[in-house]
């Protein structure tokens, strides 16, 4: 909240009220005790970090809160243009490395999806030591307010629709690279969270959905996945992941100039 405060006279104006947004470092580290307490399933902390010191400091505190493992999630735009690719790439990979170090919980790592190679960047990650990959992040755009002339915040929920991004690229990279996948994103229904384990994820996130019907919304899904398992035969998730990925389908080339060429035919004038 104070980085770069001192840059300009108004920088502060820029960041929201604490006593709106109060989830800071020490509640949230509280948040994970809590939880660890309360449910039996595994806690995944997230961390987003500035500094690399920051990064690994709150990484170890994460985990000494009782996180079963930490995302790190890189919200990083950049928008130097003396920045290059290559460069980028690197912070990612020194980020993930440095924590790594400084801590024994498994650690996966959510990216972007506007890398100039993404199955390249994915594969160091892996080998750098991701115990997982989180496909994508979701970078929330601003918008123009033209009456006041004021840049304003534009928050948009995702749809099922932004599923397909992260749903090729699992599919394309599942088996492929070393690591486990998540696919976060446009996952709102059970047909969502099929699809994705279809592709090769082992994880599914989901937060548009819960934020919009309330948490009631995963007993539901999972009976409807269980519903539909049956239905079709499948006796367990393990028996589906991977089977829709590009390794395993019948047409590989469906995922990549195929698909487009069908897309654009597949096309009709309502």
């Amino acid at each position: 909240m104070t980085y770069g405060t001192e840059s300009h006279a108004e920088a502060l104006s820029y960041f929201p009220e604490m006593e709106d947004y109060n989830v800071g470092p020490e509640k949230y580290l509280e948040l994970i005790r809590q939880a660890k307490k309360t449910v039996k399933v595994p806690v995944i902390g997230s961390l987003n970090g500035v500094s690399a010191g920051g990064w690994t400091r709150y990484a170890k505190l994460i985990q000494d809160a009782g996180a079963d493992a930490i995302e790190l999630n890189v919200y990083y735009i950049p928008t130097n243009p003396d920045l290059s690719g290559a460069e980028v790439e690197k912070m990612y990979i020194d980020v993930l490395q440095s924590v790594k170090k400084s801590v024994k919980v498994p650690v996966a790592i959510k990216i972007s999806p506007y890398f100039s190679s993404t199955a390249n960047i994915v594969k160091r990650l892996a080998d750098a030591g991701a115990d997982g990959v989180v496909m994508f992040n979701r970078f929330y755009q601003p918008e123009i307010d033209l009456e006041n002339l004021e840049v304003v915040p534009n928050l948009a929920l995702s749809t099922s629709g932004a599923l397909r991004t992260p749903l090729r690229w699992v599919a394309i990279l599942h088996g492929r690279v070393k690591t486990d996948f998540a696919i976060t994103s446009g996952v709102h229904n059970h047909e969502d969270v099929l699809k994705a384990v279809m592709a090769g994820a082992s994880a599914v996130q989901m937060a548009s959905e819960l934020l919009v019907n309330g948490t009631r919304r995963m007993n539901e899904i999972l009976d409807e996945m269980v519903k539909w398992m049956e239905k079709f035969e499948y006796e367990s998730l393990n028996q589906m992941k991977g089977s829709m990925s590009q390794k395993n389908v019948a047409q590989p080339a469906a995922f990549e100039r195929a698909n487009y060429m069908k897309a654009l035919q597949s096309f009709t004038r309502v």
